[in-house]
C-alpha cells in the first residue's frame, strides 16, 4: 500500500485553482454537517424521485461539459471557410475582379472553385460529426443512482446514463466508475481515486466521508476553511475515476458547473496535434511557400517577354489557382470519416478522427490476457484443500466471499456464483447462509486479494479472504488440515507453492481462500488492511479460462500485417505462457513486475523490446512499458478493458477498450471495440492503414503535379511569344483536375500496402515531389513542340490552336497521373482503381477532350484541333505513362517506398 498514499501524507502539488472556482458549491458544502448539504440540495438518503429528477434535469440542463458538444452548423461552415487554400483563392478572386472588373470570368471559375470546396467540406465534415457522435452513443457511461418511483419511501439502485444525472442524487462508487459529477461523499470504505485527468499526479489520493472518518483517521468533522477543491477528503470530482474500495455520495453540481466543467471552458476545442496534423499542415504551408517563390517568377518572366504586365499578372495569378491543393480538406476529411463509419461496421468506434493514423501506423499491439486470448468465461474447475483434496468446506468459504462482496463482481467471482447456483440443490452441500455481511475490505492491484467481514449466530465474526497465491501466502500463518490448524512453515509453503505451480502447467488460474476468526469480544464495526494477518489457509480455486478458436489465427493475421503482439497482465507467468503457446505465441523469457522495478529505463528498453510476455505486472508496470517501447520508436496501441489498464492507455499512441470496459477505460481510449477480439482490431487496422493511403495518394498526386506544372509554365513562358494557356484556360483546367480527385476516398489500396504499417513521413513528400513532378514537364515540352513545329501553331495568331492542344494535354496527363501515383504496380494491369475513381477520371478526360469544340470552348478561346492530333495525344500519353512507371520501379528501388 505505500503506492497508495492519503491526502494527509502525500506531498500536495494542487496547482493554482482560479478564484472563481473557489467558491464552488462542492467546496461550500464540503465544510457543512451531512444533513445540512441533503437539505441543501433538497434531497435525501432514500434519493430523489423520478419526477423531480425529471424536473431537474429539464431546468438545469444534461451532466455535460462544453467540450463534448458538436459546434452549431453555421459555425461549423464558417470553420470551413478558415483554411489557408480558401484565404489564397479569395484573395486572386478579389484581385482579379480589381483588376479587370468588366470580365468576371475568372472570379466565377474560382469563386466556384471556393464554394465547391467550402460547400462539400462542410458537408463530409457535418455528417462526420454526425456520424461521430452517433458512435460515441453507442459507447454508454452510466452511473449507478439511487432513485423512487411513484410513492415508495426507499429508493431503488440502477443505472442511468450519466448525462442523466442531477443535483442532489444519491450515487454509488466502485472500483473502475468514473466519478460522474461532483459528489460529496455519505460513507466510504477504503476509497482511493486517482485525480490524474486534474492534477497530472498519478498516486492515487484517499476519499472519505469525514463524519465516519472521524475514530479510525483522526479528521476533523469538517474540511479546513483554506483548503483547495483537489484537497478536500470528502469531496470527489467530475472526471476522476475509483481505483478501489467503495462508497455512497450525494450530487452536489453537474455539467458545466463542476470543477472539471470550469476548467473545460477554457481549453473547448483543443487537441494535441498528431503526427499526421502536422504532416498535412507541413504540406500545406511548403506549397504556399512554393507558390509565393514561383508566381513571382511566372510574374517577371512573362512580363520581361510578353510586355503586357496586366495580362502577365494575370496569368501569374492563375498558376497560383493552380497551385493551391483547395480540396486538400475535403480529401483528409473525407477519408477519415468514411473510413470511421466503415470502420463502425467493423465494430470498431473511432471516438477521435485522426487516432486512424495511429491506428494504421501501430507495429506494437500491447494486450491483456483475459478477454483477448482466451474467452473471458471463466469456469470453476476444482476445489482443493491444501492437501489437494477435493473439499467443499473450500467452496464454501469462497461462496462467503464471493457472494457478500459489493464491489465489482470479477469473471472469478462470477465463475463461483455460477458454480454454486449449478450445484446449490447437490447432496450433502450445505450452502453457509447463516451469516450476514458485516464489512469489507475492497480489492485493489497492490494487494490482489478482497476481504469480507461476516457474523454468524453466536456473534462472532469471519473474515474471509480470497486472492493470489504469493499476496496469501504473505499475510497466513497456519494451515487448515484433517487434524486441524498447523503453523505455516517453510516446508508447507514450498508444498503450497510446488502445487499452485503445478495446476498453472495446466493451464488453470489459482487463488487461494484463507479465514481468521474474531471472537464476540473481539469483533467490531469496522475492520481494516491491519485486520488481514494471522489468516488460516484453507485451499485453492481452480479455474479454466480456455483461449478462443479465433485467437491463434487474429495473431497469425496481426504478424502477416507487421503487428508484433505483446501479453501484459497482471496474472502469472506459468498460466500466461501455456496460454500463450496454445495460441502462437512465441513466449521467449517472461518479464515480471517484480524485475521490471529493478530496471532503469534504458535496461527497460533493451529487455522490452525482445520481451512477448510481461506477467504479474502493476497498473503502473504497464504504463512504464508503454513509454519505453514508445521511446524505441514503435508505434503502440494497447488494449485493455478494466481500471488498471487506464494509465498504458493514456499513454500509448493509440489507446483500445471495448464497450463493455470499465468507464475510465472507455474515457482514456481512442478505439471502442464492440467485440474484444483480436481479429476484429486486424479488420481495423487494415481500415486504418487504407484510410491513410488515399489521404497520401492525394497529397503526393497534387505535391508533384503542382510542381511539374510550374516547371512548365516557366519554360513556356520564356521562349513562346504569347502565353502558353489563358488565365481562364488554367482556371477551368485545374476545376476539373480538383473534381477528378473527388473519389479518392473511395479507392482501394494494394494488398501489399496494407502488409506493413504506415507512418508520416514529411520529408518523404518533397522528395516525392522533386523526383516525380518534372516529368509530366518534359511531355508539357513535346506537346509544345508538337504544336510548334508540327502544327505550325508558332505565331500570335495562332495561339489559340497552341492552347487548346496543351489545355488537352495538360488537363489528361495531370488526371492520369491520379492512376499512376495510386499504386506501385502496373495500373490497368496489375492495379485498378475502383468504379467510381475509374468513372470520374474518365469522365473528366473526355469532358476535357470535348471542351475545344463545345460552344464554351469558342467563348474562352479555345478551338477544335485537327483529328490528326489524337494520335500524337495518344503517343504522348502512352510514352507519359511508361517513362513514370519507369521512374517509379526505380524510385521504390531506390527508396524503398512509393506511398
Amino acid at each position: 500500500m505505500n503506492q497508495i498514499l492519503s491526502t494527509r501524507e502525500r506531498h500536495r502539488q494542487t496547482p493554482q485553482k482560479p478564484a472563481a472556482l473557489l467558491s464552488m458549491r462542492a467546496v461550500r458544502e464540503a465544510n457543512n454537517d451531512l444533513t445540512i448539504t441533503i437539505a441543501n440540495l433538497k434531497s435525501s438518503l432514500s434519493g430523489l424521485t423520478a419526477a423531480e429528477a425529471e424536473r431537474r434535469l429539464h431546468r438545469n440542463g444534461p451532466n455535460e461539459t462544453v467540450h463534448e458538444k458538436a459546434p452549431h452548423w453555421a459555425i461549423q461552415l464558417l470553420a470551413t471557410l478558415k483554411n489557408p487554400f480558401i484565404l489564397v483563392l479569395a484573395m486572386l478572386a478579389a484581385i482579379s475582379v480589381y483588376l479587370e472588373p468588366e470580365d468576371l470570368t475568372g472570379p466565377i471559375i474560382i469563386g466556384t472553385m471556393i464554394v465547391l470546396s467550402v460547400i462539400l467540406r462542410f458537408w463530409q465534415e457535418f455528417r462526420s460529426t454526425r456520424a461521430a457522435e452517433a458512435l460515441q452513443a453507442m459507447v454508454r457511461t452510466t452511473a449507478t443512482v439511487l432513485r423512487r418511483t411513484g410513492g415508495a419511501p426507499e429508493g431503488q439502485w440502477s443505472e442511468i446514463p450519466m448525462r442523466e444525472l442531477v443535483v442532489g442524487d444519491i450515487v454509488r462508487l466502485g472500483a473502475g466508475d468514473m466519478i460522474p459529477a461532483d459528489v460529496r461523499l455519505i460513507e466510504s470504505k477504503d476509497l482511493f481515486v486517482s485525480q490524474a485527468v486534474l492534477t497530472g499526479e498519478s498516486i492515487p489520493v484517499e476519499k472519505y466521508d469525514t463524519l465516519g472518518a472521524v475514530a479510525e483517521k483522526s479528521a476533523g468533522a469538517v474540511a479546513p476553511a483554506d483548503a483547495g477543491p483537489l484537497d478536500l477528503s470528502n469531496i470527489c470530482f467530475m472526471g476522476t475515476n475509483v481505483v478501489s474500495g467503495q462508497g455512497h455520495a450525494i450530487v452536489v453540481a453537474t455539467g458545466n458547473h463542476t470543477y472539471f466543467g470550469s476548467l473545460s471552458k477554457a481549453i473547448v476545442g483543443t487537441r494535441a496535434e498528431t503526427s499526421f496534423d502536422r504532416g498535412v499542415k507541413s504540406v500545406s504551408y511548403l506549397l504556399i511557400r512554393f507558390m509565393l517563390v514561383m508566381v513571382p517568377i511566372v510574374l517577371v518572366i512573362n512580363g520581361v517577354v510578353k510586355g503586357d504586365w496586366l495580362e502577365a499578372l494575370m496569368f501569374s495569378l492563375s498558376v497560383a489557382v493552380g497551385l493551391t491543393p483547395e480540396m486538400l480538406p475535403l480529401i483528409v476529411t473525407a477519408n477519415l470519416a468514411k473510413g470511421a463509419i466503415a470502420m463502425s461496421r467493423r465494430k470498431v468506434i473511432v471516438k477521435r478522427l485522426n487516432a486512424i493514423q495511429n491506428f494504421g501506423a501501430m507495429d506494437v499491439l500491447c494486450t491483456d490476457k483475459t478477454g483477448t486470448l482466451t474467452q473471458d468465461r471463466v469456469i470453476l474447475e476444482a476445489h482443493f484443500n491444501t492437501e489437494g483434496v477435493p473439499d467443499d468446506r473450500v467452496l464454501q468459504i469462497a461462496w462467503l466471499n464471493s457472494h457478500h462482496q459489493t464491489g465489482v463482481k470479477n469473471l472469478l467471482d462470477l465463475a463461483v456464483l455460477d458454480y454454486a447456483a449449478a450445484n446449490k440443490n447437490r447432496k450433502g452441500t450445505d450452502w453457509p447462509l447463516n451469516y450476514h455481511k458485516v464489512d469489507e475490505i475492497p480489492f485493489d492491484f497492490v494487494r490482489r486479494r478482497l476481504s469480507v467481514v461476516v457474523a454468524g449466530e453466536g456473534g462472532e465474526h469471519l473474515l474471509v479472504c480470497k486472492g493470489a497465491v504469493e499476496e496469501m501466502l504473505a499475510i497466513s500463518s497456519f494451515v487448515a488440515g484433517p487434524d486441524g490448524m498447523c503453523p505455516l512453515d517453510a516446508e508447507r509453503r514450498a508444498a503450497l507453492v510446488a502445487r499452485a505451480r503445478a495446476l498453472n502447467e495446466d493451464g488453470l488460474r489459482v487463488v487461494l481462500v484463507a479465514t481468521r476468526e474474531f471472537t464476540s469480544a473481539e469483533a467490531k464495526s469496522a475492520y481494516s488492511l491491519s485486520d488481514e494477518a494471522g489468516l488460516t489457509l484453507h485451499g485453492f480455486l481452480a479455474f479454466l479460462d480456455p483461449p478462443k478458436d479465433s485467437a491463434r489465427a487474429a495473431i497469425a493475421a496481426l504478424h502477416s500485417h507487421g503487428v508484433a503482439v505483446k501479453i501484459l497482465t497482471g496474472d502469472n507467468a506459468v498460466v500466461t505462457a501455456k496460454i500463450c503457446h496454445e495460441v502462437g505465441l512465441k513466449v521467449g523469457t517472461p518479464l515480471l513486475g517484480r524485475d521490471i522495478a529493478r530496471l532503469d529505463d534504458t535496461q527497460l528498453a533493451e529487455v522490452a523490446g525482445r520481451t512477448t510476455v510481461f506477467a504479474k505486472m502493476s497498473p503502473l508496470d504497464k504504463a512504464r512499458v508503454i513509454q519505453v517501447l514508445k521511446s524505441l520508436g514503435h508505434t503502440v496501441g494497447y488494449l485493455g478493458d478494466g481500471i488498471n489498464d487506464a494509465p498504458a492507455l493514456r499513454d500509448a499512441d493509440v489507446g483500445i477498450s471495448v464497450d463493455t470496459a470499465a468507464d475510465i477505460a472507455k474515457e482514456s481510449a481512442d478505439i471502442i471495440l464492440l467485440e474484444k477480439s483480436l481479429m476484429v482490431l486486424e479488420e481495423g487496422v487494415i481500415k486504418g492503414r487504407e484510410v491513410f493511403g488515399n489521404i497520401i495518394k492525394y497529397i503526393k498526386m497534387t505535391a508533384s503535379s503542382n510542381f511539374g506544372n510550374v516547371f512548365s509554365v516557366l519554360v513556356a513562358s520564356a521562349f513562346l511569344p504569347f502565353l502558353p494557356m489563358m488565365p481562364i484556360h488554367l482556371l477551368i483546367q485545374n476545376l476539373c483536375y480538383d473534381v477528378s480527385q473527388l473519389s479518392l476516398p473511395w479507392d482501394r489500396m494494394d494488398e501489399e500496402y496494407l502488409e506493413k504499417p504506415r507512418q508520416w513521413y514529411a520529408g518523404d513528400i518533397a522528395r516525392f515531389m522533386v523526383v516525380i513532378g518534372p516529368i509530366s514537364s518534359i511531355f508539357d515540352i513535346t506537346t509544345y513542340c508538337l504544336m510548334w513545329f508540327v502544327f505550325s501553331a508558332n505565331t500570335i495568331g495562332e495561339q489559340s490552336l497552341f492552347q487548346s492542344g496543351w489545355f488537352i494535354e495538360g488537363l489528361l496527363s495531370q488526371t492520369l497521373v491520379v492512376h499512376m501515383i495510386r499504386t506501385r504496380k502496373i495500373p490497368f494491369v496489375q492495379s485498378t482503381a475502383t468504379w467510381p475513381v475509374l468513372l470520374l477520371t474518365g469522365a473528366i478526360m473526355v469532358l476535357g477532350i470535348y471542351i475545344p469544340f463545345s460552344p464554351l470552348g469558342s467563348m474562352i478561346g479555345l478551338q477544335p484541333l485537327p483529328w490528326s492530333y489524337f494520335p500524337w495525344l495518344v503517343a504522348t500519353l502512352a510514352g507519359y505513362c511508361v517513362l513514370t512507371q519507369l521512374v517509379k520501379t526505380l524510385y521504390i528501388r531506390r527508396f524503398k517506398a512509393w506511398l
